[in-house]
């Protein structure tokens, strides 16, 4: 579990710089959750803050990914890197082809988890990436180059090319790679997690 405080006032600055102070943090450190009561008869509104240290959710997800991989029966480390509200996170294991799975498949369900244990936790969103020995990266190369010489064919060819299923971030990198050519059109189609991309030449 997360270590959260909970602090009320009147004012949100003063107790807000009231705890900096006293834990020697400052803003980009924390995550603030905001909170305002209804005014009562003879009361005034006060404001309730919850306040997590992003020190405590990086320790939270090391944890929970190290009994993740206990769960799994393997050993697993993690490495975190935090662009503002956005952690990119690198497993580190003996067992790779374990946690990618087929297709990446069991990488993406990790994904999964993790931000839905971190999120629920915290009480709103945080995006959070999950890699390991940089297979994502090397699969997007891989697929930037498959998707480029499909995007040759067709204009080639003229016959529109529907591609195997993709989640939402590989389609997304379709859509974008083939808008760089005007002569050419991206469709999605189906529903998840069969959902596909169709890439064919535009109508003149």
């Amino acid at each position: 579990m997360l270590n959260k405080v909970r602090l009320e006032g009147k004012n949100k600055e003063e107790i807000l710089n009231k705890y900096l102070e006293e834990n020697n943090l400052n803003l980009e450190e924390i995550y603030i959750k905001e909170e305002e009561t209804e005014a009562k008869l003879f009361k005034s509104k006060k404001v309730l803050l919850e306040i997590v240290k992003k020190e405590d959710v990086k320790k939270y997800i090391k944890e929970y990914i190290k009994n993740l991989g206990t769960t799994m029966g393997i050993v697993i480390n993690s490495e975190i890197r935090e662009k503002e509200d956005h952690y990119e996170i690198m497993l580190i294991s003996d067992n790779n082809n374990i946690i990618i799975g087929k297709d990446g498949k069991t990488l993406n369900a990790i994904q999964l988890l993790l931000h839905q244990a971190v999120n629920n936790q915290i009480g709103f969103n945080i995006r959070i990436s999950v890699d390991v020995s940089n297979y994502k990266d090397k699969k997007v190369k891989r697929l930037e180059r498959e998707i480029r010489k499909i995007m040759k064919d067709v204009l080639k060819t003229k016959i529109e090319v529907k591609l195997d299923p993709m989640n939402s971030y590989e389609r997304r990198i379709v859509h974008t790679i083939v808008s760089e050519k005007e002569e050419l059109e991206t469709e999605s189609f189906g529903e998840k997690p069969n959902r596909y991309v169709v890439i064919r030449c535009k109508e003149k």
